[in-house]
């Protein structure tokens, strides 16, 4: 049975290229278990040339006491975009680290769907965006805490910086929490680049391009821990971005 075109109506693809996802449809969804006590991770680039769609669909269960990490780069494609789905067991744990670049006409997007199920599971989502020219960039994070998930611990943190006013961010993290014993936080900023950071760097002989691509390194440094394959595929998308 072939699965319908997804709309606007469904808030995971409201700021979606419906009709680049139409080329692709249906994708495959990647499904991962991670076992009590084991450890999971996956990093995934999307590097892709910009006439290109790239959708990546991940569902994962984590076992009590386990934890899974993601680390994604969505830096390529006409339609580039990764979506998670997450379930945690008692005392798991996800991380998810997140860029998106950006310039053109193309849209990036990284969506994610976190249910914590049982108590004592820590999740903790980051999210760098950057977007040029008439660029889309989204980054939307539903964290839902059932009922029984007391002690639940559960960050996002969202920012974007807009090099052009024609380009969008569309940050939407969210929280939906039944259980009354959380510590559960959520933050999202969009702004454009330090114009005092900029003058200071090019009063002390710095070119504007390198002062910008410096100061964008530093925004989404520390994301990837040095990983050269994924920090590589970010400094690549700002050179052809600047």
């Amino acid at each position: 049975m072939t699965l319908p075109l997804p709309t606007r109506r469904d808030e995971s693809w409201r700021y979606s290229d419906l009709d680049a996802v139409a080329r692709v449809w249906p994708v495959e969804t990647h499904k991962h278990f991670v076992a009590a006590g084991e450890s999971f991770a996956r990093d995934i680039v999307i590097d892709a040339p910009d006439d290109a769609v790239c959708i990546e669909d991940h569902e994962i269960e984590i076992g009590a006491g386990a934890s899974a990490a993601f680390r994604i780069v969505v830096a390529g494609g006409k339609l580039g975009r990764v979506f998670v789905k997450a379930q945690l067991g008692e005392g798991a744990h996800l991380d998810l680290s997140g860029a998106i670049v950006g310039g053109g006409d193309v849209t990036r997007e990284i969506v994610t769907r976190v249910s914590h199920v049982a108590p004592n599971a820590t999740s903790a989502q980051i999210v760098r965006t950057v977007v040029g020219q008439r660029a889309t960039g989204s980054y939307l994070g539903k964290v839902a805490v059932a009922r029984d998930a007391q002690k639940t611990d559960a960050t996002q943190s969202a920012k974007a910086i807009l090099l052009d006013r024609t380009a969008t961010a569309n940050l939407k993290p969210e929280l939906e929490i039944y259980a009354d014993d959380v510590k559960c936080g959520h933050g999202a900023t969009v702004g454009e680049l330090d114009a005092q950071a900029l003058f200071y760097l090019a009063a002390r002989g710095l070119p504007p391009a390198e002062a910008k691509a410096l100061l964008l390194r530093a925004f989404v440094s520390g994301l990837f821990d040095g990983d050269d394959a994924l920090t590589g595929a970010v400094d690549r998308a700002l050179e052809n971005l600047l």
